[in-house]
């Protein structure tokens, strides 16, 4: 079960998420624009683990930490693996004081209605069994929105909460993540759709529950407020979904009570091939842009 001061963390400090989860099909990408080619590597565990090296480096740079760092959503082999010999939600805790979650997800199904949900998940009760005996305090799932289709929304809502409540069954605080993508033409309804289901959700689950949501940043500031507000919701969380940080930062600085959960956004700039010295500062001022960005909303 989460500890009472990672709770506490989760719930009220300031600072922001470190979204380190890149998966297989993301990874190259990643790594790409950390400047390392595909050239550099010729199969699934070389790649793992040039990622596993750029991770382990953003971790232990000086200015990842609790007092900025609020938490770190890990992909699994990252969980698995170590940093320093110690495994790596536990060096997250113990060295860096930033809460350590997981990504659950197995990607994305085929678009149907607009959207697309979840892949099944069989193995999940598992995985979660694995993640509490490391010292995981929560998950992330994702699925995405590409329409204002309501039917749609509404299954990729429902879908969410269906394993957020798995989820919670194993002592877990669940980050409830349905993405709505940046560049469609009616992302402002698509988003008064997600509000609206969303509620629906959060209204219907139990007392004594509370989960996180990571949301896209909306069109109209502050629309996810009463997301903010309501009792079952631990904290709401803004993913950058492809803006740059710049625009990320500015768009989060407009919504009250939101904090940053960023990924590309907070590694733009970093590169492989940078001193250890340009690489800390890098990082110190992007971590510091985001964290302030996350303060004044």
């Amino acid at each position: 079960m989460a500890n009472e001061t990672m709770t506490k963390q989760a719930a009220e400090k300031a600072g922001f998420i470190a979204a380190l989860d890149q998966s297989g099909g993301s990874t190259p990408k990643a790594l790409r624009l950390y400047g390392i080619e595909e050239d550099a590597y010729s199969n699934d565990e070389e790649m793992f683990g040039l990622i596993h090296d750029m991770r382990a480096r953003i971790i232990k740079s000086p200015a990842f930490n609790g007092d900025k760092v609020m938490g770190a959503i890990l992909f699994e082999r990252t969980m698995d693996g170590e940093i320093d010999g110690v495994p790596t939600a536990e060096y997250l805790w113990k060295e860096r004081s930033v809460v350590p979650f997981l990504k659950v997800d197995k990607g994305l199904a085929d678009e149907e209605s607009g959207v697309q949900v979840m892949k099944p998940m069989p193995d999940l009760d598992a995985l979660l069994e694995r993640a509490v005996a490391k010292g995981i305090f929560g998950t992330k799932m994702r699925s995405v929105i590409n329409a204002a289709n309501e039917e749609g929304i509404a299954a990729v809502v429902a879908q969410q909460f269906d394993v957020g409540r798995q989820i919670l069954g194993h002592g877990l605080v669940p980050i409830i993540e349905p993405e709505v993508t940046i560049s469609i033409s009616d992302k402002a309804a698509a988003e008064d759709i997600l509000l609206a289901e969303i509620l629906k959700q959060l209204d219907a689950l139990g007392h004594d529950k509370q989960v996180m949501l990571k949301l896209t940043l909306p069109e109209t500031a502050n629309l996810y407020k009463p997301l903010v507000d309501h009792p079952r919701v631990m904290r709401v969380v803004a993913l950058s979904g492809g803006y740059s940080r710049d625009e990320a930062n500015n768009r989060l600085a407009s919504n009250t009570g939101m904090i940053a959960s960023f990924s590309r956004a907070l590694t733009e700039g970093l590169s492989a091939k940078q001193s250890d010295a340009d690489f800390d500062a890098a990082l110190a001022a992007s971590i510091d842009s985001i964290y302030q960005a996350s303060k004044a909303g």
